[in-house]
């Protein structure tokens, strides 16, 4: 499987955006055909207690790479990377890659 991953900076207020995550940009997300299966994690820190690097990951699985193009270059997923920038205040990674365990 092709695994897209975006992992969210802390934004500058955290229950704004939880309220648009929720309720705006998981729904919009979900309209994107090909998606094999999405996951969504809220990072609590690191093992030894720490601040998390990143405040949210999302995962989002593809069968091919030439799905995972095809799905993010539709209307919908162009609408759905064109929406980050209405609540992503920490910013966002994008980053790919191949499951090797599957």
């Amino acid at each position: 499987m092709y695994k897209l991953t975006v992992l969210y900076g802390h934004p500058t207020n955290a229950e704004a955006f939880e309220k648009y995550y929720k309720e705006k940009h998981l729904p919009l997300a979900s309209t994107m055909e090909g998606v094999e299966k999405l996951e969504v994690t809220k990072l609590l820190g690191t093992p030894d207690g720490q601040k998390a690097d990143y405040y949210r990951m999302a995962e989002m699985y593809f069968s091919s790479v030439e799905q995972m193009q095809e799905t993010m270059g539709s209307p919908e997923g162009q609408a759905t990377v064109n929406d980050l920038s209405n609540f992503a205040t920490g910013g966002v990674n994008v980053i790919v890659g191949i499951t090797e365990n599957d």
